[in-house]
């Protein structure tokens, strides 16, 4: 989970950079607050989905449940 941290923070940072923007009009953009851009990029531990969703969306993405590479197959009770 720390690899997704991670790339969601990279991601953000890439793209605000690209366009040239600051993490206070990122914040205006995404109607969230300078700081929270700040700790997402920083890949701060405790940040809410739904308000990362919303910094996302001005990229026009969103998180989602995606397929990852299987460790160890669980198995469910029938």
């Amino acid at each position: 989970m720390n690899d997704l941290k991670s790339d969601i923070g990279a991601f953000v940072r890439a793209r605000r950079k690209a366009s040239r923007l600051t993490q206070r009009e990122l914040g205006e953009l995404a109607g969230v607050g300078m700081r929270f851009v700040s700790e997402l990029e920083r890949n701060k531990p405790s940040l809410r989905l739904n308000v990362v969703n919303k910094v996302l969306a001005a990229f026009g993405k969103t998180l989602g449940i995606v397929d990852s590479p299987k460790r160890d197959e669980v198995h469910e009770k029938p």
